[in-house]
């Protein structure tokens, strides 16, 4: 198991992997993705298998959490030097999943955002994502007011 940080050559695999892993409207485009690795690599952490990538997490910061806000899933407002992370996907390859490596890239992306002096992290997940969250130390918040992909989503922080 290696982690690394995303280069602009990844966008195509992350990309098939999130549109794998997310229903519908839900997965990021191949346009988000390539510019969050443009903008902020050091908030795209990737995870490889045998040297294939098998999941990811990305983020940008901000000073001010508004969670609901479509336009920073572009990083619109996005500040490298902000305290707190704003989690936009936490991915695995459904056919990795359920060997631990969502736990093993949310621990190491927590490593990584300690050591820049981040001071939280935020997320928002479906229902059934809730209690793995809170198993990663994560606090609810509550309901969101984004029907991101017309689901309804819960939002969720922890500090860091």
């Amino acid at each position: 198991m290696e982690f690394r940080t995303a280069q602009p050559s990844d966008n195509l695999r992350c990309f098939e992997i999130e549109t794998a892993a997310y229903e519908g409207d839900e997965a990021a485009t191949l346009e988000k993705i390539s510019r969050r690795i443009e903008i902020y690599p050091e908030g795209f952490l990737i995870l490889e298998l045998e040297g294939a990538i098998v999941g990811f997490v990305n983020c940008g910061c901000a000073h001010e959490v508004e969670m609901s806000d479509e336009e920073f899933k572009e990083l619109i407002g996005h500040d490298p030097d902000a305290p707190n992370v704003i989690i936009m996907s936490v991915v695995v390859d459904p056919a990795q999943q359920g060997k631990g490596l969502s736990r093993a890239l949310m621990e190491e992306f927590v490593q990584r955002m300690r050591r820049m002096n981040k001071t939280t992290l935020h997320l928002m997940c479906k229902d059934h994502h809730v209690p793995l969250y809170e198993k990663f130390g994560y606090r609810y918040l509550q309901p969101s007011t984004s029907d991101h992909g017309g689901m309804a989503w819960h939002e969720m922080s922890m500090p860091l």
